[in-house]
């Protein structure tokens, strides 16, 4: 795919918005039409009072356009009424092209919830608000009333959070088994899961550094989050370690929540289980993605249903008080019928949290290598699937909590976390909607420092477990990144 820009455009977000009409589309540097190859022109036009925006999508002999001008608004900058306005102008003519509207309408960003509370910060209510996105960022109403329901219950939990309050994440980047669709920093080849204890090493002295940071900030730690990878691809001993030395560090028991991502049913012992519960875990991930068998074989998962059944009710007679189950629909190979069993059944088992991802392939995943033809503009079976684990588990008691979306994900849907009242995931939250400061450890950990008063900073560590290593031989490096944190407390805005 060309795009063509003229005037004061992000061509990120054009790329962003032309994906939402191409699925897993690439983008090309030249500037000549190539056939079968389609171009996509934007401008935009500024004047005194407003911003005018065209766009236009050809695709040989074929071509549709799209229009808008808006006014300049006191609610909004001039830079998010241009936003708007070349949103609208693609969305146009992409509706024209395909005949098809994209559910989301313009909303191209990772947290679609963000909008809707900064309307309801302003003291716009609930309908005004999703009227709102329907009419100006051309949400469906499913969508609209979704994600306002959702801005909400955030809302609440945000204003409880103590000023002070921030979060601490620590990668585990190991999987037994790298799955087809996956395209996290993980490793699975016996010689790279040989680097666990070395780096576990590494990763303690990381803690127990970050931890005095954290206190020298000022801070306090009110969530810790052990994710991956998957972070039970530990054994026993090293978990019972890695759990200890976070212990040493903060008072587990004072923790608002206290998460290990075990997700993989294969890799999950009760000894491991009990041994999480003991060092002050609330909540565990146990993921099945699909409960049917002939799926899981297709996307590589090293498990069964009837694992996932075995280790959750494991989990159920443990002490860990809080339990999610991880959900895909529109995983390859499955259908409607079968993704609504997979709801019914993981429902009845009630899970304190259910949460629904849509299939998205990122361009690292082993799946492209044989099937590169799986990216669908509508969707199949998947908003059918969608919808029905948004109606499934609000008629059983849930209510949908974060939400979050991804390039590239059948038929543009969503991510969305779901929960019993009151078991909220404080973590999703915290992190997806940058209510505080959230400190990372290990490989492939960034740090958000999140201030009222100047803008975001991430400092991240090496992306790689080897890389991550070989900063031992290089100690300023490690001394760098703890200082950045350090600085940007101490610095004046």
């Amino acid at each position: 795919m060309i795009i063509k820009v003229e005037g004061n455009i992000n061509e990120y977000y054009v790329q962003s918005l032309c994906m939402l009409f191409f699925p897993g589309a690439k983008f090309s540097e030249g500037e000549e039409a190539v056939k079968g190859v389609p171009v996509v022109a934007v401008s935009l036009r500024e004047s005194e009072n407003g911003v005018e925006a065209f766009a236009s999508i050809k695709l040989d002999s074929k071509i549709k356009t799209g229009s808008r001008y808006e006014n300049y608004k006191k609610e909004y900058t001039k830079n998010r009424t241009a936003k708007i306005a070349v949103g609208i102008a693609v969305f146009e003519a992409g509706k024209r092209f395909f005949g098809t509207v994209p559910p989301w309408g313009i909303l191209t960003g990772v947290r679609p919830a963000k909008i809707a509370a900064e309307m309801l910060d302003r003291g716009l209510d609930f309908a005004t608000v999703k009227k709102t996105l329907e009419k100006e960022y051309f949400l469906n109403p499913k969508k609209s009333t979704l994600v306002t329901e959702i801005a909400t219950i955030e809302k609440k939990i945000i204003d409880e959070t103590e000023e002070d309050a921030c979060s601490v994440y620590i990668s585990i980047p190991f999987c037994p088994s790298r799955c087809a669709y996956c395209s996290f920093v993980s490793y699975a080849t016996p010689r790279l899961l040989s680097l666990i204890p070395d780096y576990l090493e590494r990763l303690k002295s990381d803690i127990d550094r970050m931890f005095e940071t954290i206190k020298a900030v000022g801070k306090k730690v009110v969530t810790v989050y052990i994710g991956g990878g998957t972070p039970t691809t530990l054994d026993e001993y090293q978990l019972e370690d890695l759990l200890a030395k976070i212990a040493e560090n903060v008072d587990v028991y004072s923790l608002k929540e206290f998460t290990l991502e075990a997700g993989r049913p294969d890799t999950i012992t009760k000894e491991k289980l009990d041994i999480a519960a003991k060092y002050g875990v609330t909540r565990v991930s146990i993921n099945p993605q699909t409960l049917n068998d002939n799926v899981l074989k297709q996307i590589v998962r090293k498990h069964t249903s009837e694992d996932f059944f075995r280790v959750y009710n494991i989990a159920r007679e443990s002490d860990i008080k809080y339990i999610n189950t991880d959900l895909i629909a529109g995983l390859p190979g499955d259908t409607f019928t079968g993704f609504s069993k997979t709801v019914d059944t993981i429902l009845r088992l009630s899970p304190d949290n259910v949460t629904v991802h849509t299939f998205c392939v990122k361009k690292a995943a082993d799946i492209l290598r044989y099937n590169s033809d799986i990216y669908s503009r509508g969707g199949g079976d998947t908003p059918k699937s969608v919808s029905y684990a948004l109606l499934k588990t609000k008629n059983a008691g849930y209510v949908p909590y974060y939400i979050y979306r991804q390039k590239n994900t059948v038929g543009n849907l969503e991510n969305v976390g779901y929960a019993k009242p009151g078991s909220e995931g404080l973590y999703n939250i915290y992190m997806m909607e940058d209510v505080h400061s959230v400190f990372a450890c290990g490989a492939g950990g960034v740090t958000k420092l999140i201030s009222k008063t100047k803008p975001m900073k991430r400092v991240a560590f090496p992306k790689y477990p080897y890389e991550y290593l070989d900063m031992n031989k290089e100690p300023e490096k490690i001394d760098d990144i703890f200082k950045q944190i350090v600085d940007f407390y101490e610095e004046r805005p």
